[in-house]
C-alpha cells in the first residue's frame, strides 16, 4: 500500500481570519480515535466554534465538530469531545506565556491531512473590533476594484 503524499484540506475556519488578528501560527498533530479519522477522511468537520485551551501543561482542542462515522458501531466517538493537540514543549510554553495576555486566544484555522497524518493549524489570535472588520472589508473591496480596472485596461478597452 502506497503512502499518502501532500496536503489534503478537510476543513477551514474562514471566519477566524475575519474575526481575529492572527499573530502566530502553529502546526499540531491530533490524538484521534479510529472513527474520527474515518469521518475526517470523508471530508466532514467544522471548526467554526472551535478554540484551544492549555490545561495541566497540555493543549486541548475544544468544540470542534467531527460528526460520527456512519458505519461506526458502539465504538463511535462523541462529535464535540475534547481532543489533545500534539505540540513540542517549547511551543506549549510559548502558548502558555502568550495566552496569559488579555484578549489573546488560540483558534484553529484549518484541519488537514499531511502525508497521511491528521494535523490542525492553530493560531494565537487577538479579537478584532467592529471598525477593524469594516476597514478590512473596505480594503478588500478597493483591492478588488483596482484589480478589475487593471484587467480592463490591460485588455485595451
Amino acid at each position: 500500500m502506497s503512502r499518502e503524499q501532500g496536503r489534503k484540506i478537510v476543513a477551514q475556519n474562514r471566519k477566524a481570519r475575519h474575526d481575529y488578528h492572527v499573530d502566530e501560527t502553529f502546526e499540531a498533530g491530533l490524538a484521534l480515535t479510529g472513527t474520527e479519522v474515518k469521518s475526517l477522511r470523508r471530508g466532514r468537520a467544522s471548526l467554526v466554534d472551535g478554540y484551544a485551551v492549555v490545561r495541566d501543561g497540555e493543549v486541548w482542542l475544544q468544540n470542534v465538530h467531527i460528526p460520527e462515522y456512519t458505519e461506526g458501531t458502539w465504538t463511535n466517538h462523541e462529535p464535540r469531545r475534547s481532543r489533545k493537540l500534539l505540540l513540542h514543549r517549547d511551543e506549549i510554553d510559548r502558548l502558555i506565556g502568550r495566552t496569559k495576555d488579555a484578549g489573546v486566544t488560540v483558534v484553529p484555522l484549518s484541519l488537514y491531512f499531511k502525508d497521511g497524518k491528521a494535523k490542525v493549524e492553530i493560531a494565537l489570535a487577538r479579537g478584532k473590533r467592529a471598525y477593524d472588520k469594516r476597514q478590512a472589508i473596505a480594503k478588500r473591496d478597493a483591492q478588488r476594484e483596482m484589480d478589475r480596472a487593471r484587467r480592463v485596461r490591460a485588455r485595451g478597452e
